[in-house]
Formats: structure tokens, sequence, C-alpha cells
């Protein structure tokens, strides 16, 4: 059992969590994910380290409520216990040998891109971060970005009601046309990725992704996350989660998401018609 220490709301549907974990977090780097099982009967999950403290022994996780078992864990407290916890799983991201690099975050993968950033930045790399959500109510992690010694944070709304209207990729491609620019990171929406990945292939500009596809053991045992990369089949779990942007077969990844989500709304529906709101 891992006690929960803190429970924190980042915007309507987004929450992050801190667990006591001393012997995962001593050992945890960028871009690497962890396993969780809520319950002794419920489902395994992964998600991606956001924090972490070796010295103090937490971890923390970011994750968007879209599904019967976010909704559970949405509804932990201090105190509270998670069944499982397993990690770090994964290959860190790469870290050296990037001097110029912009890291893009959509959505709820700025949870991802936020360790990657700090990391970079640690490395001495020249770090511009491109943040992007439909609305500035759901950007996260904005104070935690600014924090750092980037050279450029720039924030992109659809809606324009934070930083600017448009896409994330409009910055990013005017980075690549000045040649500002030696790589690229991406994580969040795989659409987004996709055109991240469409936008830096035309300046040659090397660009890495952090996958996201379905998981269950997190092994490479099951084969649930397997992604084609420049034609070979790859498990997000042990191969990645990072890979080239240029390969991935980008139309197959987003089919493969969507496989269960009539399975995954019935099963959140009969949850919040049973919900006691508390484990």
């Amino acid at each position: 059992m891992f006690n929960v220490l803190a429970k924190r709301q980042l915007s309507e549907a987004v929450f992050e969590i801190t667990v006591e974990a001393p012997e995962i977090a001593r050992k945890v780097q960028a871009g690497q994910f962890l396993i969780i099982r809520a319950t002794e009967d419920g489902e395994r999950v992964p998600f991606t380290f956001s924090d972490w403290s070796a010295e103090e022994g937490w971890i923390k996780f970011i994750f968007m409520k879209v599904g019967k078992t976010s909704h559970l864990i949405s509804h932990l407290e201090r105190n509270d216990v998670i069944a499982d916890v397993a990690g770090p799983l994964g290959n860190p991201t790469e870290i050296e040998d990037k001097s110029r690099i912009a890291v893009i975050g959509g959505g709820v993968g700025c949870a991802v891109a936020y360790p990657v950033a700090r990391a970079l930045c640690d490395a001495g790399a020249e770090v511009t971060v491109i943040m992007g959500a439909r609305k500035g109510e759901l950007l996260i992690l904005k104070e935690e970005f600014e924090a750092l010694p980037l050279k450029d944070f720039i924030i992109m709304t659809d809606d324009g009601s934070a930083g600017e209207k448009g896409l994330v990729t409009a910055p990013l491609g005017e980075l690549c046309k000045n040649g500002e620019l030696d790589n690229a990171f991406a994580v969040g929406p795989a659409i987004m990725m996709k055109f991240c990945a469409a936008t830096t292939g035309e300046y040659g500009v090397p660009t890495a992704v952090s996958l996201n596809p379905i998981m269950v053991d997190g092994t490479g045992m099951c084969g649930a996350c397997r992604v084609t990369v420049f034609g070979e089949t790859k498990f997000g779990c042990v191969d990645g989660p990072d890979f080239d942007a240029a390969g991935v077969n980008w139309n197959e990844l987003m089919t493969r998401q969507r496989l269960y989500q009539e399975e995954e709304r019935v099963a959140d529906a009969e949850y919040a018609g049973s919900c006691s709101c508390h484990i």
C-alpha cells in the first residue's frame, strides 16, 4: 500500500497526486512512467512522473479525469492509500547532446514536458517551451515552467484566452524557419504530436515524441502498447515511451487509442451511478 500525501486540482478535470514512494523516487528520471492499481481488484493504469524528490521520498503524477479509474483516483485524499505503484518504467528521455531545443507540451502532456524541460535546463541546454491548450484555464504547471531558466516560454490557446491564439505549430515553425533549433521534443495529444513532427520535418529538425498508447502490464509481455515506427513494431513500455517522431505511424496509433472508448464510457457511467466519492 502507498500513502497519498497530497492532492491538487489543477483544472476542472486535471488532478495532481503526491504519493509516498521512497524506493521509486530514488531511481526515477525525466520521461519515465509508473503504473498504479488504485485498489486490489482495479485495473493497471500508466501515468508519467511529473515530479519527485529522492530526498523526501515522494513522487507526483498528473492525470485527466476521463474514465472510471481516473474518476476513482480523483476522489483520493491525503492519508488514503493506493494498492500498487510500480516504477520507474520505460526509458528516460535522452538529455545529453541537446543544445538548442524546443519542448512542446499540449494539455496534460505538460506534466511530462515539465521534468524533461527541467532536466534539459540542468544539463545546460538552451530551452524554449511552447505550451498549448484549448483555453487558458486548462493550462497546467505554468508557474513551474516560469521558474525554469528558459530561453523563451510561449503559450498558445485555441481561443486566445491566454498567450497567443493559435496552435503550437505556429511558433514551432517560426523557430525552425529561423534556424533557432537543433532538436525538438513534443508530448500531448497524438494529433498535436503528428503535426509537430510534420512541422519540424520540413526543416530537418530531429524530433522526439513521448507516446501514450494503450498499455496494460508495462513490461513488454502483453503487447497492448505496440506502435509502428519506421515500419517496425515497437512497444511503448520497453522501447519507449520516446520515439523518433519522423517514423511513427500516427494514424495507426490514433486508431488503437480509440479501441476501447465505448467500454470506457460504459464503465465510467456505471461507476458514476454507484460512486460513493471515496475509496
